[in-house]
Parts: structure tokens; sequence; C-alpha cells
């Protein structure tokens, strides 16, 4: 009633089939996701190149700052220090 070769070869043949379309579509999110990353770190190496840049330009303004108003700029370092003692000794 059933030829059971006929059915297995089909069978066989869908699994198969079933095979190389789920390794296509995996090959694809991969490279998908491999250009997603790619993106996304060029992203960070721009990011943190800016940071980098901006990061220099404050810490020689603050040198200027603190050249010309050495004084001053003690006395700011040891009022901050005087505060960031008592609020740790609150806690």
């Amino acid at each position: 009633m059933f030829d059971t070769g006929r059915l297995s070869d089909e069978l066989k043949a869908l699994k198969i089939d079933v095979t190389r379309l789920l390794s296509t579509a995996g090959d694809e999110m991969l490279d998908a996701s491999k250009d997603r990353a790619e993106a996304l770190a060029e992203q960070i190496k721009a990011a943190l190149a800016e940071l980098g840049e901006t990061v220099s330009d404050e810490r020689e303004q603050l040198h200027g700052l603190v050249t010309e108003r050495p004084v001053a700029s003690l006395a700011s370092a040891f009022a901050l220090g005087v505060v960031v003692g008592f609020m740790l000794r609150r806690h």
C-alpha cells in the first residue's frame, strides 16, 4: 500500500534541503552579525578618539588655570578634600 523506499528517499531529500536552508540562513545571520559588530566597533573607536581629544583639551585648560592661579588652586583642592573627608566620615 505505501512505498516505504520512496517515502524514505523523499524524507532524506527533504532533510538535505532543510539542512542546506538552515546552513545558508545561519551563514547569512553570521555575516550580518559580523557586519553589525564591525560597524559598532568603528563607532566605539571614533567615540573614544573624540573623548581622548576632549580630555586632552580639558587637561590643557586646567593646567593653564592652575598655572595662572596656584594659590587659589591649592585652596580649592584643600577645601574639596575637607568636604570629601566630611562626607566619607558620615557614611
